[in-house]
């Protein structure tokens, strides 16, 4: 039997890197009976981290699916990297689920990279909880935690649990509204909780907190408020019920607490996820678009999570295999059946799903029927030709739902095989990669013909370059890294091109008038056309907007891609007799290379986001370098015992960063880096480049 739509949780456990993701994965597995051994990311033997490559590191790269039960309730979750190198990972499973459990460690408090995941969550609109994390280590402070959910991430806290004790004296929590303190055994491995009261110097303390989570629930929700104003008892049922709308309408996070590593606090965890996080029936609606609407029709489509609707779903995530690639499928509406040809709407072909498996990490368990219902996720054995973002649907009822947008590479390095014998294997590694990871380009330069290969960060490169030796025996050579610039331009202009060609005698032509301007909207390149209807013949014209976009897409007068340019065809010289597809092309081309050379070009360099985390002692020495660096220090405070410095910088000059950083400060300081914006380059840069 299927799970009732309204009892299954899709889930994600999301954080910074070493914030206990992972450990609280383990955890929850081992209570819910999913695993009968509880791993340790120190020993490289967790349930979901079971790539080498994060075993041997102790991080987690690549997210990973697992399905558990906890009481009533079906819990879908996956497990997600905190490295920002990896943030692709987080982007497209946080796309497709319907809740999130983001961890903080008690130590750090809001870090770089749980700022970046809680903006991923804004963005696809994730209700959530917090689960705040190693209170029993040296300079937990939980109060200070939440403050900076408040202060830096502007959440809105909703106080469940509250530790007793911290750091060494951390025994266990208090469950504010039942007004009972929990202890989690130990030899048990956290099974066996004792409630007790609330010990005699936390009763007022505990009291205050409690006063605070009922008022804070009760602001959104009147018949609550009421209440307690009468001073009437709240009852837990309507408790739960008005925190729950409150949380899946992003209005509060419900806050716990603990420690994973020593057991404590992971099982409410879930019976809040049961309680709080929605039910895929608690989402709104899907909403896509028509592949090929009719004209005048509406474009615009919709389907609800429900099994009556025709199918469709979104292909999320896919794992390369030796023998056939698994799609992971959220599947939206309807139903998906083994053995059926759901349509790809991008390719208009038919796919074939030949096999339906609950995936556990890297185990697969075949499906006990052979379909599954509108809210589930899967994982598909079949389909060939599918790429992340893809959507599955009813070719009856075809509908094309919005992509996952990922960010640009900032880093590219050159490969080339060890033998020109394996260069074909490396070929076919590469695009395997790609199918897998939608932030990893690969391509082969045409001026020198070397291998190009972009991605997110040193470290990225670095896991994938490895892959490459393991899963596909192959050995590369690779060259230094180096930045990847976008080309844009300063000013607006209009430039022509115009195309004339005598072939058997027949003469075609065609004049293409382009205005070419700096531009900030979402797509790196737009194209609009400003013609009126009877300047070129209504077939010609959307050819015309691809020929202008396929120019575009092959970079500026240096080679790189461009970026911030928005072209605008002007008008067309059109002869009836004589204009034909081609010459229009051509004439595109022409006229988009005219723009660029006349439009003040500017380079673009990636600029990062820097966190670094020191002693005070060293701060004068880290300012110092970041100042040689060219980074520009955006703020500074203190956190527990440790100063945070935050930066803004040039990725041209962090390259190596990392051994540095560690030298200047006999190696207790820390950083994170991630992609923040594109911003002009030194103008120097461009002229090097252009001799």
């Amino acid at each position: 039997m299927p799970t009732p739509i309204d009892k299954l949780r899709n889930i994600g456990i999301v954080a910074h890197i070493d914030a206990g993701k992972t450990t609280t994965t383990e955890r929850i597995l081992y209570y819910t009976g999913a695993s009968h051994k509880m791993g340790d990311v120190d020993d490289g033997n967790t349930t979901t981290d079971f790539d080498p490559e994060e075993a041997a590191r102790g991080i987690t790269i690549y997210s990973a699916a697992v399905s558990c039960r906890w009481k009533d309730y079906t819990i879908n979750l996956i497990d997600t990297p905190g490295h920002v190198d990896f943030t692709a990972e987080v982007e497209r499973s946080l796309r497709v689920l319907d809740g999130a459990v983001v961890v903080f460690s008690a130590v750090e408090g809001v870090e770089a990279q749980s700022e970046t995941v809680w903006r991923q969550a804004d963005k696809y609109k994730v209700p959530r909880m917090c689960f705040i994390n190693k209170l029993d280590r040296i300079g937990a402070d939980f109060e200070r935690t939440l403050g900076q959910i408040e202060n830096r991430l502007h959440g809105k806290p909703a106080v469940l649990y509250y530790p007793i004790g911290s750091s060494s004296s951390f025994e266990g929590i208090i469950d504010l509204f039942e007004r009972k303190a929990l202890y989690f055994d130990s030899a048990s491995l956290g099974r066996n909780i004792t409630v007790k009261e609330i010990p005699e110097d936390y009763v007022d303390l505990a009291e205050e907190w409690r006063t605070k989570l009922i008022e804070s629930v009760a602001e959104h929700d009147e018949a609550l408020m009421e209440s307690y104003l009468a001073e009437e008892p709240v009852t837990a049922e309507a408790f739960q019920a008005a925190l729950r709308k409150a949380t899946i309408d992003r209005q509060l996070q419900p806050i716990f607490c603990g420690t994973s590593l020593h057991y404590v606090g992971v099982q409410p965890v879930l019976d809040g996820v049961g309680l709080y996080l929605p039910s895929p029936l608690d989402r709104p609606a899907i909403s896509g678009e028509h592949p090929n609407p009719k004209k005048g029709a509406d474009p615009h489509d919709t389907r609800k999570t429900d099994p009556k609707e025709p199918f469709c779903g979104l292909v999320f995530k896919i794992v390369a295999d030796k023998h056939a690639d698994l799609c992971f499928v959220r599947v939206y509406s309807g139903v998906l059946k083994s053995g059926s040809r759901p349509l790809n709407p991008r390719t208009g072909k038919k796919e074939f799903a030949s096999q339906l498996w609950h995936v556990q990490a890297d185990q697969r368990e075949k499906l006990e029927t052979d379909q599954v219902e509108a809210g589930d996720i899967v994982g598909v054995i079949g389909p060939k030709d599918v790429v992340t973002g893809d959507t599955l649907c009813e070719a009856n009822h075809p509908i094309l739902l919005e992509r996952i947008t990922f960010p640009e590479t900032v880093i590219s390095m050159s490969v080339e095989p060890e033998t020109s014998a394996d260069r074909k294997k490396l070929e076919d590694a590469l695009t395997r990669l790609g199918r897998q990871d939608p932030t990893f380009k690969a391509k082969i330069s045409e001026e020198t013909g070397q291998t190009i290969i972009s991605g997110m960060g040193e470290l990225h490169l670095e896991v994938l370059r490895k892959r490459m030796l393991r899963d596909y025996n192959l050995n590369v050579r690779v060259h230094k890294p180096r930045v990847s610039y976008r080309e844009t331009v300063r000013k607006k202009v209009v430039a022509t091109g115009e195309y004339t060609r005598t072939v058997g005698g027949e003469t075609i032509y065609a004049g293409v008038t382009l205005q070419v301007e700096p531009y900030s909207g979402d797509e790196p390149v737009a194209v609009k056309s400003a013609l009126k209807p009877d300047d070129l013949p209504q077939e010609l014209v959307r050819p015309l907007i691809q020929a202008v976009q396929d120019s575009a897409q092959s970079g500026g007068m240096v080679g790189y891609p461009l970026m911030h340019v928005l072209f605008t065809i002007k008008s067309v010289d059109y002869k009836e007799t004589q204009t034909t597809e081609d010459a229009l092309r051509a004439a595109a081309a022409m006229a988009v290379q005219n723009a660029l050379r006349d439009g003040d070009l500017a380079l673009l360099e990636p600029v990062m986001k820097l966190e670094v985390v020191t002693p005070p002692e060293f701060v004068g020495n880290i300012q110092a370098d970041l100042n040689i660096r060219h980074a520009r220090i955006v703020g500074q405070e203190p956190r527990g015992h440790l100063t945070v410095l935050d930066a803004e910088a040039p990725l041209a000059n962090m390259f190596g960063y990392s051994t540095h950083v560690r030298s200047l400060s006999q190696g207790r300081a820390s950083y994170s880096m991630e992609p923040l914006k594109y911003d002009f380059a030194p103008d120097s840069v461009l002229k090097e480049m252009l001799g």
